[in-house]
């Protein structure tokens, strides 16, 4: 039982809010000493474990970038354009939005994320539309907007991402049936996966078309100068 000593260790040390990362790295150093290895071999260890994840510091070099863009005006930015358009609805944005994250995760490729996206740009975009387009946005409907914001990313990348042949989703389902005597390729899991796809694009659209909708009732045109209660 001492070699669990590391588990303590981590509770311990999360519930004294100490430094994360040398919490982690005391318990991982004392369970490989309690559990015979060296000191040496412990940091050959961590360091080839970093080694086979060091793509996983790209993912974190990307949040101070969008943080110094956030504070150099990104957001009002991204509203700013959309407020110049015409003929631009929230739910015209986020459907647009849909299409292009289900088509990158179709190809595999890394565009999107509530991180590097939404936050930034696609939540920004799709409130400074309600606001171009209707009375003054409370806040109740800016949270429903940034609800369906997220929404968006999350069904065009789950959706959109297991068309790609070679993706994880893809394998891990091939694998999964095969396991069970299932025998299939990935070439048809992901031909099956099309049409859900489709699917979900439409689902998004309608689901989006509503929300237009929705706020038009609720807020009432900003142009028309209709109170809410007229806005059909």
């Amino acid at each position: 039982m001492i070699k669990l000593i590391g588990v303590l260790i981590i509770v311990i040390g999360f519930i004294m809010k100490f430094d994360t990362i040398a919490v982690v790295l005391v318990a991982g150093v004392i369970t490989g000493l309690v559990g015979g290895l060296g000191f040496v071999e412990i940091l050959t260890i961590i360091g080839e474990a970093f080694i086979k994840t060091r793509y996983m510091s790209l993912f974190l070099l990307t949040l101070p970038v969008i943080g110094i863009l956030e504070r150099s005006g990104l957001r009002e930015r991204a509203a700013d354009l959309i407020r110049g358009m015409k003929s631009v609805t929230t739910g015209k944005v986020l459907t647009t939005y849909h299409v292009i994250r289900e088509l990158a995760a179709a190809f595999s490729l890394r565009l999107g994320g509530h991180v590097q996206f939404i936050r930034p740009l696609v939540n920004p975009m799709a409130y400074g539309a309600a606001e171009k387009n209707f009375t003054e946005v409370d806040e109740e409907t800016e949270d429903i907007i940034k609800g369906y914001a997220a929404g968006s990313e999350n069904l065009g990348n789950f959706f959109g991402q297991n068309v790609f042949v070679a993706a994880g989703g893809v394998l891990l389902i091939v694998g999964t049936l095969g396991e069970l005597g299932v025998e299939v390729t990935p070439l048809a899991v992901s031909k099956a996966s099309i049409p859900i796809a489709i699917i979900a694009l439409v689902y998004s659209a309608i689901q989006n078309y509503m929300l237009d909708r929705r706020i038009a009732k609720k807020l009432g045109l900003k142009k028309s100068g209709k109170p809410a209660a007229e806005v059909k």
